[in-house]
């Protein structure tokens, strides 16, 4: 490969033609640039340290030269209800967009790459004739993506919220969220120094703020290219003047803009590639633009000098970048949608709201927090009633009049053993790991209230008098061990009943003719193409599922279980007449929320009325149905507050699983949004469910206040006795997590290979660790190597 177009030359496309001329200086390479050389565009970005060392293996000489102007800096200010919170240790490098720009233009003129300013790219298909690869830098708007939408499939995810990047004339000291609530809403600024005289500065609003503030009416025009919304400028500048002070905002064509997300099915197309925003976008309030397009660059130009042909080269790069790309848009989409809802989070104190908007994105947890700057994670904990030193997860709390000793919960993990309906000797030997295991509460899963309402032929029930000795006798056997709590779910699996037990895929399919039974739903909807039809049900039906569901209550109190959970969620019975896509009826039980709430409404009234007073009540649910026209976020709240209102002593915020259409987003806890949700709307507690396994994020949702238990599913089935080891690996040895005496030997984690071994000291003098706080202070001596460990994608852009 001997010629190479490159479109655009932004600090993507520069530093790609760089590294490929460097790496073959016989390659011909040609950069299109519409705008002129000089042209300046744009504020500061920010670089990790994981980056800048890729720089600086990569080209020394551009990271010598971009590296002697850096502004560094190690603290993150939050700057929230008239105080300040800071957290250290974080580690930030940020420089010029425009200095970047021109030391990467001086680099490929170094090397003779061919970059020519006012001068727009060819077609694209009279590019791919004429060169051996097109490499498309042509920013977030790319023409190229547009051209050739049909191969690359993007998806152009605009969000609500609006943005204006702004840059002072004020160069401050650290990374700085601004959080001002007004009458109108809240105003939140992204605010970092980049050079010894200016700060990038972005704010942003919700849209209904927004038009309140009166920004609509002041925005309420045509701009011309490169014309600043003034109007927009100087109300920002009033706003937030107490924190300006006698300084600037500073504009750049800088208008109210959307975020839009980028995301491509593929990246490539024969001798055509896509680079840095073209290819991908992730929120400005984690940084990725100029940090993931560098990368990028350093990738593709890697790829094409390690595989022997081009279509290799390009699958290479991508199958390399994307993984890398997702995992940060993940993290940059939980930061988006934070700052979207946060005022949901305003009524905090300035120590919890700051705790919780440094773990917005998932990537920066309560122990790398701890590891940076201790006495920061200290004064939260003690701000939020904790000790300094006890991890979160081991706090008591009180549920109804149920004293839990920590804040761990086993929730209900279906066995699929029992074949006649009873509790088998699985469930009893799971249960009794569980309580042993030092979680809080354990609850026993998935017991149907009636035969027709039992999810597999292989699941227990509630509704027999022998059903309700063997849960007593169940329950005998593990106190006789353990004094944890242990709860029962109850449910009608309705239009998911009489399924085979699921495979290793999680799916369960409709048991034979003759094996199977007739199921029951709001409305004659099979749960997906190829299960059975379930029958409409009936008034009178409905009349005794809430029979049902009161008699096993009271069967489950007489057995004596400690708490008992509601299974509302997951497509059951109760799921699909809360849900718009699976309530069709027009009756009573159909229509609007009101409507579709009263059988739920009806059977936790009932349930209510039989379970003892004090022992806990739990409802599960699915706050969202991951399909278009499920149920909202608003339908969500109203529900929980009406279960509050008749009864539940917590709830138990799940998601999903209600239509088989669904498309959620996986990933590390990716349900709690919404059990933060519904606890900042109502009050109630909540449980936070789902893709939580690690105590490290168990110990963040908890200190953040995104819910008041944590219930860990499948790391309880990978290691039963997880809260005891989450306590052995947090050096924690109090009341929450006891561990049984005949295993008391086993209480700290045996030593592994080399742990015996003691290191020599190998170094005449000492290292001197970083300091935790570091302020960036022109003309402060810079330091010598890049800060602290494990620092986190900052915010770049």
């Amino acid at each position: 490969m001997t010629r190479i177009a490159v479109i655009g030359a932004g600090p993507g496309g520069l530093y790609f033609a760089a590294l490929a001329k460097q790496s073959d200086p016989s390659r011909e390479i040609t950069v299109f640039e519409r705008e002129a050389r000089e042209a300046e565009s744009g504020f500061g970005v920010v670089f990790s340290d994981e980056t800048l060392d890729g720089i600086a293996q990569a080209d020394p000489r551009v990271f010598a030269a971009i590296g002697a102007e850096f502004a560094r800096w190690s603290d993150i200010d939050v700057r929230y209800a008239g105080q300040v919170r800071t957290s250290g240790g974080h580690g930030f490098a940020a420089l010029d967009r425009n200095r970047l720009r021109a030391i990467l233009q001086e680099r490929c003129a170094e090397l003779a790459v061919d970059v020519r300013y006012r001068t727009p790219a060819p077609p694209v298909d009279q590019l791919t004739d004429a060169y051996d690869l097109v490499v498309a830098a042509d920013g977030i708007h790319s023409a190229t993506r547009a051209a050739f939408a049909d191969v690359f499939r993007p998806e152009l995810d605009e969000r609500h919220s609006r943005y204006i990047w702004l840059a002072t004339d004020l160069p401050l000291e650290a990374f700085t969220f601004i959080v001002e609530r007004f009458d109108f809403g809240t105003v939140q600024v992204h605010a970092y120094p980049y050079s010894a005289a200016r700060s990038t500065f972005i704010v942003e609003l919700a849209e209904a703020d927004w038009r309140r503030a009166g920004f609509e009416a002041l925005a309420a025009r045509e701009f011309a290219r490169g014309e600043s919304d003034t109007a927009s400028v100087g109300r920002c500048a009033e706003l937030l003047a107490a924190h300006l002070g006698d300084h600037r905002l500073i504009p750049d064509a800088s208008r109210w803009i959307r975020f839009t997300t980028v995301r491509n099915a593929r990246w490539h197309h024969r001798n055509l590639v896509l680079l840095g925003d073209a290819a991908h976008s992730a929120h400005f309030s984690i940084g990725s633009g100029t940090k993931l397009a560098l990368e990028d660059a350093l990738a593709l130009a890697a790829a094409l000098g390690e595989q022997p042909t081009l279509e290799g080269a390009l699958a290479a790069y991508e199958a390399e970048r994307r993984p890398v790309v997702e995992s940060t848009q993940r993290a940059a989409q939980a930061s988006l949608e934070w700052f979207e809802t946060v005022g949901r989070r305003t009524g905090q104190g300035a120590d919890q709201f700051a705790f919780n908007l440094l773990t917005r994105s998932r990537r920066v947890t309560y122990g790398n927090l701890r590891e940076r700057d201790p006495a920061f994670v200290d004064a939260v904990d003690t701000a939020v009633g904790g000790s300094p030193g006890v991890a979160p997860m081991f706090r008591p709390l009180k549920l109804g009049a149920l004293e839990l000793r920590n804040r761990i919960v086993a929730p209900p993990l279906a066995t699929f053993t029992s074949p006649d309906a009873l509790p088998s000797a699985f469930d009893r030997a799971q249960l009794t790991g569980l309580a042993l295991g030092g979680a809080a509460l354990v609850i026993a899963g998935m017991t149907a209230v009636s035969p027709e309402g039992r999810a597999t032929d292989h699941c227990p029930g509630l509704w027999s008098d022998r059903q309700e000795a063997a849960w007593r006798e169940l329950l005998a056997a593990v106190r006789s061990v353990s004094d944890t709590p242990i709860g029962l779910q109850l449910t009608h699996a309705g239009r998911r009943a009489a399924t085979a037990p699921p495979g290793p895929d999680g799916v369960g399919l409709p048991l034979p003719r003759d094996d199977g039974w007739p199921t029951i739903a709001p409305s004659p909807l099979p749960w997906a193409p190829g299960y059975p039809a379930p029958r409409a049900a009936t008034s009178d039906q409905l009349a005794a599922v809430t029979c049902d569901f009161a008699e096993a209550a009271e069967r489950a109190a007489r057995a004596g279980f400690d708490a008992l959970e509601l299974q509302f969620g997951h497509g059951h019975l109760l799921s699909s007449f809360l849900s718009p896509l699976t309530n069709r009826r027009t009756d009573r039980y159909g229509g609007p929320l009101a409507h579709r709430l009263r059988l739920p409404l009806e059977v936790l009234t009932a349930v209510r009325a039989v379970w003892p007073a004090g022992r806990p009540l739990l409802v599960r649910v699915s706050a969202s149905d991951w399909a278009p026209g499920g149920t909202t976020e608003a339908e969500a709240v109203a529900a929980c507050r009406a279960f509050g209102e008749a009864g539940a002593d917590a709830v138990d915020v799940s998601t999903g699983e209600v239509v088989a259409h669904q498309r959620p987003p996986y990933g590390r806890g990716y349900q709690t949004p919404f059990a933060e949700l519904v606890r900042a709307a109502t009050g109630l507690p909540t449980v936070a469910v789902g893709a939580i396994s690690g105590h490290d994020d168990a110990n963040s949702v908890l200190l953040a206040g995104r819910a008041d238990l944590v219930a860990v599913g499948r790391a309880h089935l990978y290691d039963p006795l997880w809260t005891l080891h989450a306590a052995a690996e947090q050096g924690y040895r109090g009341p929450a997590a006891p561990w049984p005496q005949p295993w008391a030997a086993g209480s700290r984690k045996p030593p592994g290979p080399g742990a015996d071994r003691v290191a020599p000291r190998l170094h005449l003098l000492r290292a001197t660790a970083p300091p935790v706080h570091r302020r960036w202070h022109p003309g402060a001596p810079a330091p010598s190597a890049p800060t602290p460990p494990a620092a986190p994608t900052p915010p770049e852009e």
